[in-house]
């Protein structure tokens, strides 16, 4: 396994590999056989970024039957994006528009992909994950499906800063069956393990390809367990994924 982490030092971005509680400095980027500069870091000397730059977010709704309710279970994967814009980076703030009334936390596994893949099978689906994150799909629910529901998902999903993710990206993982666990100041408010999923990682990104061609860095939230509430200033998300890490970001409003 390996741990790769995006951070910031002295105006910089660069790409890095967490070795020995070290940040040692790559050159190149995440998929570009990156080489090490020789330079390293304690990490609470930098500020962490996104661990990746995707060209996409997709994001699977329903892939949970904890989640699910009283809807029926779906019979493909229900996909939906989120823009690049809504990215946010590990310790960012969520940051809540004006009218926001009711934005909720879900905390996902999200997948990294690492080759690009059109009409994939599993197998080929499985082979070109490079990694997996933590991330949190967040969500207005007035906007989704409330009394201000939208036509589009455009900013229920979307609104800037709505998609954390971090802290690392960890290769080499088995992610088909780890616990996944949302705190809000410091109260577990989810916990299921990933073999849960309705559909697996390799059947999500097999549906997707056979309409979407996937390439290097784009990331997948793969869906979010039982329930969520409404978020408000002040609180602190946690999203602890086994064997990755917490993604912890604040709550504020715009």
């Amino acid at each position: 396994m390996a741990t790769w982490a995006r951070f910031q030092v002295n105006g910089k971005d660069s790409w890095g590999l967490v070795t020995d509680g070290k940040l040692e400095e790559l050159r190149g980027g995440l998929f570009e056989r990156p080489e090490p500069t020789g330079r390293q870091f304690a990490p609470d000397k930098v500020r962490l970024l996104a661990p990746c730059e995707p060209p996409k977010i997709l994001a699977v709704g329903q892939n949970y039957i904890s989640h699910l309710g009283e809807r029926k279970t779906p019979k493909n994967p229900e996909i939906f994006y989120k823009p690049i814009s809504s990215l946010q980076h590990p310790g960012g703030a969520i940051e809540l528009p004006a009218d926001a009334e009711d934005a909720h936390f879900e905390g996902e596994l999200v997948v990294v992909m690492g080759r690009t893949v059109r009409n994939a099978t599993r197998e080929e689906a499985a082979a070109a994950v490079f990694g997996v994150t933590c991330g949190n799909d967040v969500s207005d629910r007035n906007w989704q499906r409330g009394a201000g529901k939208d036509a589009q998902w455009w900013r229920a999903k979307g609104c800037d800063t709505f998609a954390p993710l971090g802290p690392v990206i960890v290769t080499g993982l088995d992610y088909s069956d780890l616990s996944l666990t949302t705190r809000v100041n410091g109260e577990v408010m989810q916990q299921q393990r990933t073999s849960d999923l309705i559909f697996d990682v390799p059947t999500v990104i097999a549906f997707i390809s056979r309409y979407v061609t996937l390439t290097p860095g784009d990331v997948i939230y793969t869906g979010t367990p039982g329930n969520t509430r409404a978020m408000k200033p002040g609180d602190v998300v946690e999203v602890e994924i086994e064997g990755i890490g917490t993604l912890r970001n604040p709550v504020v409003r715009r």
